[in-house]
């Protein structure tokens, strides 16, 4: 067809070009290259499709000043994130999709009157990009005039292709005077550079995958995004490869992905996902968009998007089991709309394993689109992070302990000191937080003050710090409104549970699991609780109680001073008869699931049986059901689920989630 030659020429003859003029080698005589030459005009003139690289086109390299601001009159928003096929298939809902490559790169949009390119810009933040027009003509695959003489506005990405980025990266340094990491930084630097001239050589290309404005003339066209971009390929543009799915499942997907990556890898296409959007055009605008993304369509990620920034220190936090815990700091990366400048380092193997040092250029990303995490060191072997000898808290050594996670071995950094006071600190947080005492208003920088006045050395002063209205009620910060709403919390936090009282007391790996199951044993009776460990009752023939968990509850009670703080605080509450409220990470009006209808198939790594996550669906204030019906709000699928309740979920459009993220949306 007349447009797939105008590109065929066009390629041509930029590489015999390039022979010429940059490598004095030749391949064709000058004839030959006048005779191609003077049959793409032609073609151009009968056409109308112009590309912007083409020879036929003097092209001129004048640096610009500064890039200008515009507007995006439709905004350019991004699309919301899984990576979940399930969760994928069940947000198409039966409708016609297309499935199509999510290249990594710049995106761009550009404007089409009367037949000509009259502006291109970047995305920028949505609202508002950077005018790049003057960088078009060194970019291949872009019409700069087309036959269609009404507006157009299409939007697509700038991408370098994997072979060409091999090529050229060697030669070209960043900002920083680095090379360049990877092709989708390279584009975006050239398609913004200000000299056009610095753009040329670095083979950027040009692929549509949406058209905002034009093309409705043709009912046929008009409505559906697929066609759209059939048309498209008539005016000169390369096509972005798409499949259009019209039942689409679960299966169907992800073939339909199988193939996308395998097409981009065959053809050196750097994506780094799946775009699934629906076709038609009048029910994507119904579904409407937040400020963040449009709910027209999801983009399946092979792994999370990582951003470089540079490391800028680190701190040290003891926790109130005396390990010690880095905190890398680092210079604000935007992530999904976020500010991200801190991330936890969970052990010293990470330290050591990506030879971090302040200074050093990182890569962060939000796993799972939630947890901020340092996933590379760009600049490996400048030393590494030094850990310190002493608690930064107390003083006292530290010591290096080396345990194994999932047969793993794992190296962490401790300080030994009981009495060390970030240790304790941390310990009343977690005494008198939500899932605990829940005591509201006393946070850590309360604690702390009340702390440094020598006011708390026993959770049992808690209850007594009404000793102090007349010092509390003058410090900075408080005043007789605080007084009294503290202790008001506090005389609340007397009527409690069973759960609550024995997480209050920190024994080691007894949370919200197992404070249920030992209540559901006796009766939510902290009394009958004391008497079986006085009787040396084996814990482990109970529910989800592990020889850990049952190890833990007789070290903590080995204690005489455990064993007092216990009574003592036993006098000063009320418990509920029954505990039929038992505490959660989140109160059940707080988390996703209070109210829904949950259905959970089959084994949980976090629970024994399938009772042990029914009693935590409960907890939530959510309804477990074994069967899958219209009714339902999400099938949790463990290991081995039933396969015919994964199937009535997909027919149904119900959201599938895995334990590990239901966890997390619980504890989110």
């Amino acid at each position: 067809m007349s447009e797939i030659r105008v590109r065929e020429l066009v390629t041509t003859l930029n590489t015999h070009r390039n022979l010429y003029y940059n490598e004095n080698a030749p391949k064709i005589s000058d004839a030959e290259y006048d005779t191609m030459f003077d049959e793409l005009a032609k073609l151009e003139k009968t056409t109308g499709i112009i590309l912007a690289n083409s020879p036929t086109q003097t092209v001129g390299f004048t640096p610009i000043s500064n890039l200008t601001k515009t507007k995006h009159l439709i905004p350019l928003l991004s699309l919301d994130k899984t990576k979940d096929i399930a969760e994928l298939a069940a947000f198409t809902g039966g409708h016609i999709v297309l499935a199509m490559l999510k290249m990594d790169g710049l995106t761009l949009k550009l404007i089409y009157e009367n037949g000509k390119l009259v502006e291109a810009s970047t995305r920028g933040d949505g609202e508002t990009g950077e005018d790049v027009t003057h960088n078009i003509p060194a970019i291949a695959d872009v019409p700069i005039e087309i036959p269609y003489k009404n507006r157009l506005v299409v939007t697509g990405e700038g991408h370098i292709l994997d072979g060409d980025f091999n090529i050229i990266k060697h030669t070209l340094v960043d900002s920083t005077s680095e090379p360049y990491k990877n092709s989708r930084s390279l584009a975006s630097g050239s398609v913004r550079n200000l000299d056009p001239g610095a753009c040329v050589q670095r083979r950027v290309r040009f692929t549509p995958f949406n058209v905002l404005e034009g093309l409705n003339e043709d009912p046929s066209v008009a409505n559906s995004k697929f066609n759209k971009l059939l048309k498209l390929n008539k005016f000169g543009f390369s096509r972005c490869m798409t499949y259009q799915l019209h039942a689409p499942t679960t299966e169907n997907l992800q073939q339909a992905i199988n193939m996308l990556k395998d097409f981009a890898e065959k053809n050196g296409i750097p994506i780094d996902g799946i775009v699934v959007t629906f076709d038609d055009i009048e029910f994507s605008r119904s579904c409407g968009a937040t400020g963040h993304h449009y709910k027209d369509g999801l983009a399946f990620k092979f792994y999370d998007d990582t951003f470089e920034t540079k490391l800028t220190g680190v701190e040290w936090n003891t926790s109130r089991s005396g390990e010690i815990f880095a905190v890398a700091l680092f210079d604000t990366a935007i992530i999904d709309g976020c500010n991200v400048s801190r991330a936890t380092l969970h052990n010293l193997d990470i330290i050591e394993g990506l030879e971090l040092n302040i200074g050093c250029r990182i890569l962060v990303c939000k796993r799972g689109q939630i947890i901020p995490h340092i996933e590379e060191n760009l600049d490996r072997g400048n030393g590494v992070l030094e850990f310190p000898k002493t608690c930064l808290c107390c003083g006292e050594p530290t010591t290096i302990k080396i345990s194994k996670v999932k047969g793993v071995e794992r190296k962490s950094i401790h300080c030994k000191n009981e009495e060390c006071p970030a240790r304790n600190l941390k310990k009343f947080v977690h005494h008198v937080s939500k899932k605990a005492i829940n005591i509201e208003g006393l946070s850590e920088s309360t604690l702390e003050k009340f702390f440094d006045m020598g006011w708390l050395t026993s959770f049992v002063d808690i209850y007594n710090l009404s000793r102090y209205e007349s010092e509390i009620v003058t410090m900075d910060g408080f005043g007789a409104k605080s007084y009294a709403k503290i202790i008001g919390a506090i005389e609340k936090s007397r009527n409690t549970t069973f759960e609550r009282f024995l997480i209050g007391m920190d024994i080691p790996l007894v949370g919200s699991h197992a404070s249920a199951a030992l209540k559901k044993v006796y009766n939510g009776d902290p009394v009958k609780f004391r008497e079986a460990v006085n009787a040396k009752q084996d814990f482990t023939t109970i529910d989800d109680i592990g020889a850990t968990i049952n190890g833990n509850i007789y070290k903590w009670f080995a204690s005489d001073i455990n064993c007092r703080l216990w009574d003592d605080l036993y006098v000063l509450m009320t418990f509920e008869a029954t505990a039929s409220s038992v505490p959660s990470t989140q109160d059940a009006g707080e988390n996703p699931f209070n109210g829904l209808t949950v259905v959970p198939t089959g084994s949980f790594k976090n629970f024994t049986n399938r009772d042990g996550i029914t009693t935590k669906l409960k907890e939530l204030g959510a309804k477990p059901t074994s069967a899958v019906s219209k009714n339902t709000n999400y099938v949790i699928a463990g290991t081995k689920p039933t396969a015919n309740k994964l199937k009535k979920a997909e027919e149904l459009g119900i959201l599938v989630i895995t334990e590990d993220e239901f966890f997390e949306m619980i504890e989110g």
